[in-house]
Protein backbone atom coordinates (compact mmCIF):
# COMPACT_ATOMS: atom_id res chain seq x y z
CA UNK A 1 0.00 0.00 0.00
CA UNK A 2 1.36 3.21 -1.29
CA UNK A 3 1.38 6.21 1.01
CA UNK A 4 -1.16 7.75 -0.75
CA UNK A 5 -3.15 5.11 -0.24
CA UNK A 6 -2.69 4.70 3.50
CA UNK A 7 -3.50 8.63 3.96
CA UNK A 8 -6.82 8.20 1.76
CA UNK A 9 -7.63 4.90 3.66
CA UNK A 10 -7.25 6.87 7.37
CA UNK A 11 -9.28 9.69 5.55
CA UNK A 12 -12.40 7.27 4.35
CA UNK A 13 -12.11 5.91 7.92
CA UNK A 14 -12.56 8.79 9.83
CA UNK A 15 -15.54 10.11 7.98
CA UNK A 16 -17.45 6.82 7.58
CA UNK A 17 -16.42 6.94 11.68
CA UNK A 18 -18.64 10.13 12.25
CA UNK A 19 -21.59 9.08 11.10
CA UNK A 20 -21.40 5.02 12.26
CA UNK A 21 -20.66 6.11 15.74
CA UNK A 22 -23.70 8.70 15.86
CA UNK A 23 -25.91 5.48 14.32
CA UNK A 24 -24.37 3.62 17.54
CA UNK A 25 -24.71 5.91 20.27
CA UNK A 26 -28.10 6.96 20.16
CA UNK A 27 -29.88 3.17 20.92
CA UNK A 28 -28.44 3.13 24.26
CA UNK A 29 -29.74 7.25 25.13
CA UNK A 30 -33.15 6.52 24.35
CA UNK A 31 -34.93 5.71 27.50
CA UNK A 32 -32.51 8.51 28.90
CA UNK A 33 -34.19 10.95 26.17
CA UNK A 34 -37.72 9.87 26.54
CA UNK A 35 -37.51 9.97 30.01
CA UNK A 36 -35.93 13.45 29.68
CA UNK A 37 -38.04 14.91 26.90
CA UNK A 38 -41.20 13.02 27.15
CA UNK A 39 -42.78 10.57 24.86
CA UNK A 40 -42.90 6.51 24.39
CA UNK A 41 -41.62 4.15 21.76
CA UNK A 42 -43.32 6.53 18.92
CA UNK A 43 -41.16 9.36 20.14
CA UNK A 44 -38.20 7.12 20.30
CA UNK A 45 -39.23 5.99 17.13
CA UNK A 46 -38.97 9.36 15.61
CA UNK A 47 -35.51 10.27 17.02
CA UNK A 48 -34.18 7.23 15.16
CA UNK A 49 -36.49 7.56 12.14
CA UNK A 50 -36.03 11.74 11.40
CA UNK A 51 -32.14 10.82 10.97
CA UNK A 52 -32.45 8.06 8.60
CA UNK A 53 -35.07 9.34 6.79
CA UNK A 54 -33.05 12.40 5.63
CA UNK A 55 -30.44 10.46 5.63
CA UNK A 56 -32.00 7.48 2.99
CA UNK A 57 -33.59 10.23 0.85
CA UNK A 58 -30.18 12.41 0.45
CA UNK A 59 -27.61 9.65 0.49
CA UNK A 60 -28.58 9.00 -3.24
CA UNK A 61 -27.79 12.77 -3.84
CA UNK A 62 -24.94 12.76 -2.22
CA UNK A 63 -23.50 10.17 -4.14
CA UNK A 64 -24.00 12.38 -7.30
CA UNK A 65 -22.30 15.06 -5.76
CA UNK A 66 -19.50 13.38 -4.73
CA UNK A 67 -19.09 12.47 -8.37
CA UNK A 68 -19.75 16.09 -9.77
CA UNK A 69 -18.69 18.26 -7.30
CA UNK A 70 -15.57 15.57 -5.88
CA UNK A 71 -15.17 13.44 -2.87
CA UNK A 72 -13.25 16.06 -1.36
CA UNK A 73 -15.55 19.09 -0.98
CA UNK A 74 -18.56 16.99 -0.33
CA UNK A 75 -16.83 15.28 2.51
CA UNK A 76 -15.59 19.16 3.85
CA UNK A 77 -19.58 19.87 3.17
CA UNK A 78 -20.57 17.27 5.17
CA UNK A 79 -18.21 17.15 8.13
CA UNK A 80 -18.99 20.80 9.00
CA UNK A 81 -22.85 20.16 8.95
CA UNK A 82 -22.71 17.11 11.53
CA UNK A 83 -20.38 18.90 13.92
CA UNK A 84 -22.95 21.63 13.77
CA UNK A 85 -26.60 19.34 13.79
CA UNK A 86 -24.84 17.76 16.29
CA UNK A 87 -24.70 20.80 18.44
CA UNK A 88 -28.23 21.77 17.78
CA UNK A 89 -28.91 18.13 19.06
CA UNK A 90 -26.81 18.51 22.11
CA UNK A 91 -28.97 21.67 23.19
CA UNK A 92 -32.70 20.25 22.23
CA UNK A 93 -35.22 21.99 24.50
CA UNK A 94 -38.09 19.60 23.09
CA UNK A 95 -38.44 16.16 21.83
CA UNK A 96 -39.71 17.92 19.02
CA UNK A 97 -36.77 19.98 18.27
CA UNK A 98 -34.75 17.02 18.65
CA UNK A 99 -36.23 15.29 16.25
CA UNK A 100 -36.21 18.63 13.72
CA UNK A 101 -32.17 18.59 14.78
CA UNK A 102 -31.93 14.75 13.54
CA UNK A 103 -33.33 15.39 10.39
CA UNK A 104 -31.13 17.99 9.65
CA UNK A 105 -28.35 15.71 10.80
CA UNK A 106 -29.25 13.16 8.47
CA UNK A 107 -28.58 15.22 5.57
CA UNK A 108 -25.63 16.11 6.97
CA UNK A 109 -24.39 12.50 7.30
CA UNK A 110 -25.73 11.59 4.14
CA UNK A 111 -22.42 13.19 2.40
CA UNK A 112 -20.01 11.38 4.67
CA UNK A 113 -20.12 7.91 4.29
CA UNK A 114 -20.75 7.21 0.22
CA UNK A 115 -17.60 9.83 -0.17
CA UNK A 116 -15.64 7.84 1.86
CA UNK A 117 -16.58 4.68 0.12
CA UNK A 118 -15.80 6.21 -3.43
CA UNK A 119 -12.34 7.67 -1.86
CA UNK A 120 -11.57 3.66 -1.41
CA UNK A 121 -12.84 2.80 -4.68
CA UNK A 122 -11.05 5.46 -6.82
CA UNK A 123 -7.78 4.76 -5.37
CA UNK A 124 -7.58 1.06 -4.95
CA UNK A 125 -8.74 -1.78 -7.18
CA UNK A 126 -8.48 -5.56 -7.08
CA UNK A 127 -6.75 -7.52 -4.37
CA UNK A 128 -6.07 -4.11 -2.90
CA UNK A 129 -9.44 -2.89 -2.90
CA UNK A 130 -11.05 -5.85 -1.45
CA UNK A 131 -8.04 -5.72 1.66
CA UNK A 132 -9.35 -1.77 2.16
CA UNK A 133 -12.57 -2.41 2.33
CA UNK A 134 -12.61 -5.07 5.06
CA UNK A 135 -10.02 -2.47 6.52
CA UNK A 136 -12.75 0.03 6.28
CA UNK A 137 -15.40 -2.41 7.59
CA UNK A 138 -13.21 -3.66 10.56
CA UNK A 139 -11.98 0.24 11.97
CA UNK A 140 -15.21 1.82 11.46
CA UNK A 141 -16.76 -1.00 13.39
CA UNK A 142 -14.52 0.74 16.25
CA UNK A 143 -17.35 3.02 16.58
CA UNK A 144 -19.71 0.15 17.56
CA UNK A 145 -17.55 -0.03 20.87
CA UNK A 146 -16.88 3.43 21.27
CA UNK A 147 -20.90 4.37 20.97
CA UNK A 148 -22.41 2.33 23.22
CA UNK A 149 -19.78 2.53 25.75
CA UNK A 150 -19.29 5.96 25.70
CA UNK A 151 -23.14 6.65 25.06
CA UNK A 152 -23.91 4.95 28.46
CA UNK A 153 -21.28 6.12 29.69
CA UNK A 154 -22.19 9.82 29.90
CA UNK A 155 -25.86 8.82 29.71
CA UNK A 156 -25.29 7.21 33.25
CA UNK A 157 -22.59 9.94 34.35
CA UNK A 158 -23.77 13.19 32.87
CA UNK A 159 -26.28 13.29 30.95
CA UNK A 160 -27.67 12.02 27.39
CA UNK A 161 -26.97 15.17 25.72
CA UNK A 162 -23.28 14.69 25.57
CA UNK A 163 -23.74 11.53 23.43
CA UNK A 164 -23.78 14.23 20.58
CA UNK A 165 -20.51 16.20 21.68
CA UNK A 166 -18.91 12.94 21.06
CA UNK A 167 -18.70 13.75 17.58
CA UNK A 168 -16.52 16.87 17.65
CA UNK A 169 -13.47 15.21 18.08
CA UNK A 170 -13.31 12.83 15.36
CA UNK A 171 -15.21 15.84 12.62
CA UNK A 172 -11.89 18.46 13.68
CA UNK A 173 -9.61 15.35 13.39
CA UNK A 174 -10.65 14.30 10.22
CA UNK A 175 -11.15 18.00 8.81
CA UNK A 176 -7.24 18.53 9.68
CA UNK A 177 -6.61 15.67 7.39
CA UNK A 178 -8.60 15.79 4.30
CA UNK A 179 -7.29 19.52 4.19
CA UNK A 180 -4.63 17.83 3.30
CA UNK A 181 -5.81 15.66 0.30
CA UNK A 182 -4.88 15.94 -2.98
CA UNK A 183 -7.49 18.63 -4.76
CA UNK A 184 -10.47 16.98 -6.74
CA UNK A 185 -10.76 15.66 -10.18
CA UNK A 186 -12.69 18.14 -12.32
CA UNK A 187 -16.32 16.79 -12.94
CA UNK A 188 -17.57 15.64 -16.20
CA UNK A 189 -18.76 18.82 -18.65
CA UNK A 190 -22.68 19.51 -18.61
CA UNK A 191 -22.90 16.70 -15.34
CA UNK A 192 -26.06 17.74 -13.56
CA UNK A 193 -27.43 17.04 -10.00
CA UNK A 194 -30.77 15.91 -10.40
CA UNK A 195 -33.18 17.81 -7.81
CA UNK A 196 -36.42 16.87 -8.80
CA UNK A 197 -35.10 13.04 -7.65
CA UNK A 198 -34.13 14.10 -4.72
CA UNK A 199 -37.46 15.88 -3.66
CA UNK A 200 -39.64 13.04 -4.78
CA UNK A 201 -37.33 10.83 -2.74
CA UNK A 202 -37.44 12.74 0.70
CA UNK A 203 -41.22 13.06 0.00
CA UNK A 204 -41.84 9.25 -1.13
CA UNK A 205 -39.83 7.40 1.59
CA UNK A 206 -40.65 10.31 4.38
CA UNK A 207 -44.32 10.01 4.10
CA UNK A 208 -45.41 6.32 4.41
CA UNK A 209 -42.73 6.54 7.31
CA UNK A 210 -44.90 9.17 9.17
CA UNK A 211 -47.75 6.62 8.08
CA UNK A 212 -46.40 3.54 9.64
CA UNK A 213 -45.12 5.26 12.52
CA UNK A 214 -48.26 6.94 13.23
CA UNK A 215 -50.66 4.17 12.45
CA UNK A 216 -50.14 3.13 16.41
CA UNK A 217 -51.94 6.33 17.27
CA UNK A 218 -54.06 7.10 14.81
CA UNK A 219 -55.10 3.93 12.72
CA UNK A 220 -55.06 2.69 9.35
CA UNK A 221 -58.45 4.32 8.46
CA UNK A 222 -57.40 7.98 9.64
CA UNK A 223 -56.57 10.85 7.30
CA UNK A 224 -53.58 11.56 9.17
CA UNK A 225 -52.26 8.32 8.34
CA UNK A 226 -54.20 7.49 5.05
CA UNK A 227 -53.75 10.51 3.23
CA UNK A 228 -49.36 10.66 3.75
CA UNK A 229 -49.71 6.77 2.52
CA UNK A 230 -50.92 7.65 -0.62
CA UNK A 231 -48.85 11.02 -1.05
CA UNK A 232 -45.75 9.23 -0.56
CA UNK A 233 -46.37 6.33 -2.60
CA UNK A 234 -47.05 8.47 -5.09
CA UNK A 235 -44.39 10.36 -5.22
CA UNK A 236 -42.33 6.94 -4.44
CA UNK A 237 -43.80 6.13 -8.09
CA UNK A 238 -43.12 9.40 -9.39
CA UNK A 239 -39.39 9.35 -8.19
CA UNK A 240 -39.03 6.18 -10.38
CA UNK A 241 -40.19 7.15 -13.52
CA UNK A 242 -38.50 10.04 -13.37
CA UNK A 243 -35.32 8.37 -12.56
CA UNK A 244 -36.05 6.69 -16.03
CA UNK A 245 -36.80 9.50 -18.05
CA UNK A 246 -34.04 12.27 -16.87
CA UNK A 247 -30.57 12.16 -18.60
CA UNK A 248 -28.60 11.82 -15.29
CA UNK A 249 -30.97 10.51 -12.82
CA UNK A 250 -29.78 10.81 -9.27
CA UNK A 251 -30.16 6.89 -9.22
CA UNK A 252 -29.51 5.49 -12.69
CA UNK A 253 -31.55 2.22 -12.62
CA UNK A 254 -29.18 0.69 -15.02
CA UNK A 255 -27.10 0.20 -11.83
CA UNK A 256 -29.44 -2.95 -11.24
CA UNK A 257 -28.71 -4.35 -14.48
CA UNK A 258 -25.49 -5.47 -12.56
CA UNK A 259 -26.46 -9.10 -11.04
CA UNK A 260 -24.82 -8.94 -7.84
CA UNK A 261 -25.31 -5.19 -7.42
CA UNK A 262 -29.14 -5.68 -7.69
CA UNK A 263 -28.72 -8.79 -5.84
CA UNK A 264 -26.22 -7.42 -3.20
CA UNK A 265 -28.88 -4.61 -2.49
CA UNK A 266 -32.20 -7.06 -2.13
CA UNK A 267 -29.81 -8.56 0.53
CA UNK A 268 -28.58 -5.29 1.70
CA UNK A 269 -32.36 -4.30 2.62
CA UNK A 270 -32.77 -7.98 4.45
CA UNK A 271 -29.29 -7.98 6.47
CA UNK A 272 -29.57 -4.67 7.26
CA UNK A 273 -33.16 -3.90 8.34
CA UNK A 274 -33.25 -6.92 10.26
CA UNK A 275 -29.70 -5.11 11.83
CA UNK A 276 -31.25 -1.95 12.77
CA UNK A 277 -34.80 -3.45 14.08
CA UNK A 278 -32.61 -5.92 16.09
CA UNK A 279 -30.14 -3.20 17.62
CA UNK A 280 -33.27 -0.83 18.37
CA UNK A 281 -34.81 -3.46 20.34
CA UNK A 282 -32.17 -4.93 22.08
CA UNK A 283 -31.13 -1.78 23.51
CA UNK A 284 -34.55 -0.82 24.75
CA UNK A 285 -35.31 -3.79 25.91
CA UNK A 286 -32.38 -4.13 28.02
CA UNK A 287 -32.87 -1.31 30.13
CA UNK A 288 -36.36 -0.62 29.98
CA UNK A 289 -37.76 -4.09 30.93
CA UNK A 290 -34.69 -5.86 31.90
CA UNK A 291 -33.57 -3.23 34.24
CA UNK A 292 -29.90 -2.49 32.97
CA UNK A 293 -28.17 0.40 32.99
CA UNK A 294 -27.09 2.70 29.88
CA UNK A 295 -23.79 1.46 30.52
CA UNK A 296 -23.95 -2.22 31.12
CA UNK A 297 -26.35 -1.97 27.51
CA UNK A 298 -23.65 -0.21 25.94
CA UNK A 299 -21.12 -2.89 27.00
CA UNK A 300 -23.54 -5.79 25.96
CA UNK A 301 -23.28 -5.30 22.65
CA UNK A 302 -19.33 -5.44 22.64
CA UNK A 303 -18.75 -9.21 21.82
CA UNK A 304 -20.13 -7.82 18.03
CA UNK A 305 -17.79 -4.87 17.85
CA UNK A 306 -14.62 -7.20 18.91
CA UNK A 307 -15.68 -9.67 16.09
CA UNK A 308 -16.38 -7.50 13.44
CA UNK A 309 -12.60 -5.51 14.37
CA UNK A 310 -10.83 -9.02 14.50
CA UNK A 311 -12.41 -11.01 11.28
CA UNK A 312 -13.72 -8.20 9.09
CA UNK A 313 -10.35 -7.45 7.29
CA UNK A 314 -9.65 -11.58 7.25
CA UNK A 315 -13.01 -12.42 5.64
CA UNK A 316 -12.82 -9.66 3.23
CA UNK A 317 -9.69 -11.30 1.79
CA UNK A 318 -10.87 -14.59 1.61
CA UNK A 319 -13.91 -13.20 0.01
CA UNK A 320 -11.69 -11.74 -2.52
CA UNK A 321 -10.08 -15.29 -3.22
CA UNK A 322 -12.85 -17.44 -3.33
CA UNK A 323 -15.72 -15.31 -4.04
CA UNK A 324 -18.43 -13.46 -1.93
CA UNK A 325 -21.14 -15.87 -1.93
CA UNK A 326 -20.18 -18.35 0.48
CA UNK A 327 -20.38 -15.84 3.23
CA UNK A 328 -23.14 -14.24 2.13
CA UNK A 329 -25.15 -16.72 2.89
CA UNK A 330 -23.65 -18.59 6.08
CA UNK A 331 -23.21 -14.95 7.63
CA UNK A 332 -26.84 -14.33 7.63
CA UNK A 333 -28.06 -17.19 9.10
CA UNK A 334 -25.58 -17.39 11.54
CA UNK A 335 -26.61 -14.01 12.76
CA UNK A 336 -30.22 -14.98 12.17
CA UNK A 337 -29.25 -17.86 14.65
CA UNK A 338 -27.90 -15.30 17.45
CA UNK A 339 -31.46 -13.35 17.52
CA UNK A 340 -33.18 -17.29 17.69
CA UNK A 341 -31.84 -17.35 20.75
CA UNK A 342 -32.64 -13.91 21.86
CA UNK A 343 -36.42 -15.50 22.35
CA UNK A 344 -34.48 -17.40 25.63
CA UNK A 345 -34.58 -13.62 26.99
CA UNK A 346 -36.51 -13.43 30.23
CA UNK A 347 -37.60 -10.17 31.82
CA UNK A 348 -34.26 -10.06 33.59
CA UNK A 349 -32.34 -11.07 30.56
CA UNK A 350 -29.12 -12.63 32.50
CA UNK A 351 -26.25 -11.39 30.63
CA UNK A 352 -23.72 -15.05 30.84
CA UNK A 353 -26.35 -17.23 30.35
CA UNK A 354 -28.75 -15.46 27.99
CA UNK A 355 -27.42 -12.45 26.52
CA UNK A 356 -23.71 -13.32 25.95
CA UNK A 357 -24.07 -16.64 23.98
CA UNK A 358 -27.04 -14.36 21.41
CA UNK A 359 -24.41 -11.62 20.82
CA UNK A 360 -21.13 -14.19 20.24
CA UNK A 361 -23.05 -16.38 17.24
CA UNK A 362 -25.06 -13.19 15.81
CA UNK A 363 -21.58 -11.05 15.72
CA UNK A 364 -19.39 -13.99 14.39
CA UNK A 365 -22.34 -13.92 11.34
CA UNK A 366 -22.44 -10.47 10.72
CA UNK A 367 -18.40 -10.86 10.20
CA UNK A 368 -18.63 -13.42 8.15
CA UNK A 369 -21.22 -10.82 5.90
CA UNK A 370 -20.15 -7.28 5.96
CA UNK A 371 -16.92 -7.20 4.31
CA UNK A 372 -17.59 -9.35 1.42
CA UNK A 373 -21.17 -7.56 0.93
CA UNK A 374 -19.93 -4.92 0.42
CA UNK A 375 -17.28 -5.61 -1.64
CA UNK A 376 -19.70 -7.62 -3.93
CA UNK A 377 -21.78 -4.90 -4.61
CA UNK A 378 -18.98 -2.51 -5.01
CA UNK A 379 -16.63 -4.18 -6.81
CA UNK A 380 -19.25 -5.36 -9.61
CA UNK A 381 -19.12 -1.19 -10.43
CA UNK A 382 -16.78 0.43 -12.55
CA UNK A 383 -15.28 3.46 -10.75
CA UNK A 384 -16.44 5.81 -12.67
CA UNK A 385 -19.51 5.27 -10.66
CA UNK A 386 -18.35 4.82 -7.59
CA UNK A 387 -20.10 7.56 -5.73
CA UNK A 388 -23.28 6.92 -6.93
CA UNK A 389 -23.01 3.03 -6.80
CA UNK A 390 -21.89 3.26 -2.93
CA UNK A 391 -24.56 5.97 -1.88
CA UNK A 392 -27.31 3.57 -3.60
CA UNK A 393 -26.02 1.10 -1.35
CA UNK A 394 -25.89 2.78 1.36
CA UNK A 395 -29.59 4.78 1.07
CA UNK A 396 -30.37 1.50 0.88
CA UNK A 397 -29.21 -0.50 4.03
CA UNK A 398 -30.54 2.92 5.73
CA UNK A 399 -33.87 2.77 4.06
CA UNK A 400 -34.33 -0.32 5.59
CA UNK A 401 -33.46 0.51 9.01
CA UNK A 402 -35.23 3.41 8.06
CA UNK A 403 -38.71 0.98 7.31
CA UNK A 404 -37.49 -2.04 10.06
CA UNK A 405 -37.44 1.04 12.69
CA UNK A 406 -40.84 2.33 11.69
CA UNK A 407 -42.52 -1.00 12.52
CA UNK A 408 -41.22 -1.35 15.56
CA UNK A 409 -44.67 -0.83 17.41
CA UNK A 410 -46.70 -2.84 14.63
CA UNK A 411 -44.69 -5.85 15.48
CA UNK A 412 -44.21 -5.63 18.85
CA UNK A 413 -48.08 -5.17 18.93
CA UNK A 414 -48.26 -2.38 21.25
CA UNK A 415 -46.56 0.85 22.24
CA UNK A 416 -44.30 0.04 24.50
CA UNK A 417 -41.87 -3.10 24.31
CA UNK A 418 -42.22 -5.41 26.63
CA UNK A 419 -41.10 -9.21 26.90
CA UNK A 420 -43.78 -10.71 24.55
CA UNK A 421 -43.19 -8.00 22.51
CA UNK A 422 -39.19 -8.10 21.89
CA UNK A 423 -39.73 -12.08 21.23
CA UNK A 424 -42.23 -11.40 18.40
CA UNK A 425 -39.32 -8.66 17.06
CA UNK A 426 -36.34 -10.28 17.01
CA UNK A 427 -38.29 -13.59 15.60
CA UNK A 428 -38.97 -10.92 12.73
CA UNK A 429 -35.68 -10.05 13.01
CA UNK A 430 -33.92 -13.38 12.31
CA UNK A 431 -36.52 -14.48 9.75
CA UNK A 432 -35.06 -11.32 7.78
CA UNK A 433 -31.45 -12.27 8.33
CA UNK A 434 -32.20 -15.67 6.84
CA UNK A 435 -34.27 -14.44 4.03
CA UNK A 436 -31.03 -12.02 3.40
CA UNK A 437 -29.05 -15.36 3.49
CA UNK A 438 -31.26 -17.11 0.94
CA UNK A 439 -31.11 -14.54 -1.46
CA UNK A 440 -26.98 -14.36 -1.55
CA UNK A 441 -27.52 -18.18 -2.03
CA UNK A 442 -29.76 -18.15 -5.00
CA UNK A 443 -28.58 -14.52 -7.03
CA UNK A 444 -25.13 -13.67 -5.72
CA UNK A 445 -22.30 -15.14 -8.30
CA UNK A 446 -18.73 -15.30 -7.63
CA UNK A 447 -16.29 -13.05 -10.07
CA UNK A 448 -14.86 -15.55 -12.21
CA UNK A 449 -11.00 -14.23 -11.80
CA UNK A 450 -10.46 -14.47 -8.33
CA UNK A 451 -7.20 -13.01 -6.02
CA UNK A 452 -6.34 -16.88 -5.64
CA UNK A 453 -6.18 -16.72 -10.23
CA UNK A 454 -4.74 -13.45 -10.70
CA UNK A 455 -1.02 -12.19 -11.48
CA UNK A 456 1.49 -12.54 -8.32
CA UNK A 457 1.72 -8.74 -8.83
CA UNK A 458 -2.10 -8.06 -7.97
CA UNK A 459 -1.33 -9.84 -4.63
CA UNK A 460 0.82 -6.70 -3.36
CA UNK A 461 -1.10 -3.95 -4.80
CA UNK A 462 -1.80 -2.97 -1.45
CA UNK A 463 1.33 -3.77 0.64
Amino acid sequence: MSRQQRFVLAVAILSAFVSFLDATVINVALPAISKDLGGGLTSQQWVVDAYLITLGAVILLAGSLSDVYGRKKVLFAGLIGFGVTSLLCAFAPSAEFLIGARALQGIAGALLVPSSLALILANFSGAAQARAIGTWTAFTSVANIAGPILGGVLVDTLSWRFVFGINVLPIVVTLVLLMKLEPDHPHAPGARIDYLGAVLGIVGLGLPVFALIEQAHFGWGSPVVLVPLIVGVVALALFLVNERRTKQPMLPLSLFRVRNFSVGNVSTFLIYGALSLGFFSVAVFLQQVAGYSAIAAGFAMIPTSLLLIGLSSLFGRLSGRIGPRLFMTIGPFIAGGGFLLMLRFDQQADYWTQVLPAVVVFGFGMALTVAPLTSAILGAIEPARSGIASAVNNAVSRVAGLIAIALASLIAGAATLDLAGFHRVVLVTAIFFIAGGVVSLIGIQNPKHTIASQPATSLTQGD
